[in-house]
């Protein structure tokens, strides 16, 4: 290279948030001439009246708490109050690089980036406050075959939002991007509307709107205490006085951790060093008449914009360079920061700074004027902690924005929907604060942070899996029997088997967009247990207790099936009260007025606060009780799951003496342990629910049993595809809280006539009444070396009519199959439309379910068929 960046000043204003007035500049400025801080031009003084009660308390005066009590104000909330510790926008906020877009990767995350910049856009207009919202466009830069890919994958997955998103040629790119090096750009993903705005000024145009609406704004008033109170609310106590709040929102940054403490929690946020770099005026940038589009090159692992006559980048360095600042997580945040920032290192990013003055040549003879190097706060998995937190009533977080700028509108009105109306507007599970629980310690924070950050633009592949911090302490009792064995996937702190190696087969996590090495032996694994009999470990299912006077009572009112008699086992949901599926839970009743709860391990605490919460405000008298990680779970399935089953144990499991669905507590013949619980449920076969310490015996004593019956290991891959085959919905994908149980087709399970006046009943019994517009269809596939997994776009005449939620390969009728949300007037069967896969369409049609019986079902039949023979 000719030469690296004339360096003229590294030394970042301090007073960089205070950038104002910028709106109407042809493009943004973050580091215009200092002005003056003046209390005129502050958000808000404490020179007002103190209010002493409020309905919520947001903590927190970012871009993300600020956005939070405008929409609540906005919503009707008529006591709201924002705490600040010092002043709005410290901390994060006031350094960020401002980037805006329409892009995510998740499926619900993008309705947040939507919701967002819509907001942005009307922001000013609504608030008389400028903004200084630009929006050139991005586009996401693909220099590998696989990157191709991966930017097809995404389109398929985003045609059914409203997000405006298109697959470009190099053509395209270079003519919307003219200073780009175009020899190795083979496409690009290209979102109009993209771009950047102003944090400092996003924040008080948010504040004067918060205000506008009745909002109350003070600071600086650091919390220095919350404590509960015996009706459910909060006391909040700062240095100018207590509020009782009816709830307090923990909007606190990378304070967050600090403010968890107050209540005894560990929150898993930790704050990281992001740095970026701004040049001079660059005299090609200059020299353009419209703005340039953002980059990311994905290769090089970096951001790039113009700005205002200069460009503007930063990169995510690897994991093995990126500086974590976690003496914060261990001593607190200094006091007193707020306004900050770290000593930059350029060093430490010259790989990538390298690597953007050869994707943009002009970058050579550009000299930097500025490095900023702030904290930013991770999470573990990088995604935001949003919701109610499990463990302390009215307690909710807003917390580990890794890119707060782009969420927190969004995320403002998500959650002040929620808190108004009772229920989440929209699925958005994967930033839920209760799928972290004790397992997420410190050192696994750390090291995962440290990956997140890392591997920030690492290609997104399906059934992604990232190994750093594992395994944690959450290990089932047969895990060491089965690591050497498969390939494992991580279940909310668990490892599960997902499929098992064998000699000769290609070992090994080895991602692709298309079929790949597990290929094979999973459909090896579906053989042996359509045909013989296999075990999985399902010790991951999250598992309650629920026993007191009032349980039969509770769970009636939560649930929309009939509580299960005794001895017996039923499928049933939780609804919210607008009638959508909050959560499928199997429930047994173990003793009378004793129940055990059994759900999937990505919604244990998400499930259990729901519950907690029923009880704290309907004043029941009962005891639940979290006994996840105190029973390992085994599944054995086959048509000679019962012979072997019967070889271990003295009870009857014949099928006249153990019916489907029924479930009893049985010894094992010759095993030192506990009495173990069973049930058949003919969907997993014979679920095993075991003490941890004796699952290894259990587990080797199975195995030895059905050595004659060709008994073997299987992961849940297999049991995926096998699901599938049946019809059997999945939770999270065929119903969340964007579906009702009726279009998702679960009327079984769903007893409008029960006495019991559950949570949802009124809201369904009227959508039965109106009809539905979209119902789930059951569809296959004619593909070649891909199969759906679920969020494809699905086209008829060229037109969006709907998209899939899960789909794999059926071994069993050799083609691909999904579950599908299509208008009711396509759900016939026959029907033929197209869906979308990494860039084509391929021919589907609608057809009768299941392809493949249950086990119950074909003896059922098969005995029908002997009898009249």
């Amino acid at each position: 290279m000719s030469r690296i960046f004339n360096v003229i000043n590294v030394q970042v204003r301090r007073d960089l948030a205070l950038r104002r007035g910028i709106a109407r500049l042809p493009v943004r400025t973050i580091f215009s001439t200092p002005r003056t801080h003046n209390d005129s031009d502050a958000s808000t003084v404490l020179g007002k009246r103190w209010k002493d009660s409020a309905d919520t308390v947001v903590i927190g005066g970012g871009c993300v708490g600020v956005s939070v009590a405008y929409h609540l104000a906005k919503g009707g909330m008529k006591d709201v109050v924002l705490l600040e510790k010092s002043e709005l926008t410290a901390g994060s906020t006031w350094h960020a690089a401002g980037l805006t877009t329409y892009y995510h990767p998740g499926i619900n995350l993008k309705k947040v980036h939507y919701n967002s910049i819509k907001l942005y856009e009307t922001l000013e207009a609504e608030t008389g406050q400028a903004v200084g919202f630009h929006q050139p466009g991005s586009i996401r830069i693909a220099s590998t075959p696989v990157r191709v890919d991966e930017l097809k994958y995404q389109m398929a997955r985003t045609h059914w939002h409203p997000t405006p998103q298109y697959l470009i040629t190099p053509e395209r790119v270079q003519e919307l991007f003219p200073l780009l090096n175009m020899d190795k750009v083979l496409a690009g993903l290209y979102n109009p509307g993209d771009g950047h705005i102003d944090p400092y000024s996003l924040t008080m145009a948010l504040a004067a709107g918060a205000r506008m609406y009745g909002a109350q704004i003070y600071n600086p008033a650091p919390v220095t205490g919350l404590t509960p109170t015996s009706d459910g609310q909060w006391d909040v106590q700062t240095p100018h006085g207590t509020i009782r709040a009816k709830r307090i929102v923990n909007a606190t940054g990378f304070w967050a951790r600090e403010v968890g403490n107050l209540l005894g929690f560990q929150h898993p946020t930790i704050p990281v060093h992001h740095q970026y770099v701004v040049t001079a005026t660059v005299p090609e940038v200059k020299a353009l008449k419209t703005e340039l589009p953002v980059i990311r090159d994905l290769e090089g692992s970096y951001y790039l914009r113009q700005e205002r006559d200069g460009l503007l980048f930063g990169p995510y360095e690897r994991m093995e360079k990126m500086v974590l600042q976690d003496s914060w997580v261990r001593d607190g945040v200094p006091p007193g920061f707020g306004k900050e920032l770290f000593e930059s290192d350029l060093d430490r990013i010259m790989d990538h700074v390298e690597m953007a003055m050869e994707m943009v040549p002009v970058l050579k003879s550009a000299d930097i004027i500025n490095i900023v190097s702030g904290p930013i706060t991770y999470t573990p998995d990088l995604l935001p902690m949003v919701g109610p937190h499990q463990g302390a009533h009215n307690y909710w977080t807003a917390i580990g924005f890794g890119y707060g700028v782009i969420h927190a509108g969004g995320i403002g009105k998500f959650l002040s929907d929620w808190i108004i109306s009772g229920e989440p507007p929209y699925d958005l599970i994967e930033c839920d604060p209760n799928r972290y629980g004790k397992w997420t310690d410190v050192p696994y924070m750390c090291i995962k942070a440290r990956e997140s950050y890392g591997y920030n633009n690492v290609v997104g592949y399906p059934k992604e899996e990232r190994f750093a911090g594992r395994p944690t302490y959450r290990t089932s009792g047969v895990y060491d029997l089965l690591k050497d064995k498969a390939s494992m996937g991580f279940h909310a702190g668990w490892e599960q088997p997902h499929w098992f190696y064998k000699s000769g087969d290609d070992a090994g996590y080895k991602p692709s967009f298309r079929r790949t090495n597990w290929f094979g032996p999973v459909g090896r694994e579906c053989k042996l247990v359509l045909e013989k009999v296999g075990v999985i470990d399902l010790t991951p299912f999250a598992k309650f207790t629920v026993k007191g006077r009032d349980s039969q009572k509770l769970l009636d009112h939560l649930f929309a099936n009939t509580m299960p008699k005794v001895g017996l086992t039923n499928i049933s949901h939780m609804l919210t009260p607008t009638g959508r599926v909050y959560a499928e839970v199997t429930i047994t009743q173990t003793a009378p007025g004793e129940f055990m709860l059994i759900t999937g391990s990505g919604s244990e605490l998400h499930d259990l606060r729901w519950m907690e919460k029923e009880v704290t405000e309907g004043g029941y008298e009962v005891d639940i009780k979290n006994v996840t990680d105190d029973f390992g779970v085994l599944g054995v399935a086959g048509p000679n799951a019962r012979k072997v089953l019967q070889k271990i144990t003295d009870e009857d499991l014949s099928d006249a003496g153990f019916k489907f669905l029924h479930c009893k507590n049985i010894k094992l013949a010759g095993i030192p342990t506990q009495a173990i619980r069973i049930s058949y449920t003919g969907e997993l076969g014979w679920e095993l629910y075991i003490e941890q310490k004796d699952m290894a015996a259990v587990y080797q004593a199975i195995m030895a049993a059905g050595q004659d019956e060709g008994i073997d290991n299987f992961g849940s891959y297999a049991m995926n595809s096998l699901r599938l085959e049946k019809g059997f919905r999945g939770w999270g994908a065929e119903m969340n809280c964007d579906t009702n149980p009726l279009e998702a087709g679960l009327e079984y399970f769903i007893k409008l006539n029960k006495p019991a006046d559950f949570i949802g009943k009124a809201a369904l019994q009227e959508i039965k009444a109106k009809g539905l517009k979209r119902k789930l269809s059951y569809i296959s596939l004619d593909t070649d070396d891909v199969d759906p997994e679920g969020n494809e776009t699905i086209w008829l005449n060229g037109k969006v009519v709907g998209n899939t939620t899960s789909g794999a390969y059926s071994y069993s009728t050799q083609q691909s199959l999904a579950f599908a949300y299509l208008p009711v007037e396509l759900c016939s069967v026959g029907q033929k439309v197209d869906v979308e896969l990494l860039g084509r369409k391929y021919s589907a049609m609608v057809v009768q379910e299941p392809l493949v019986l249950t086990e119950p079902t074909r003896t059922r039949l098969q005995k029908k068929s002997k009898s009249k023979a």
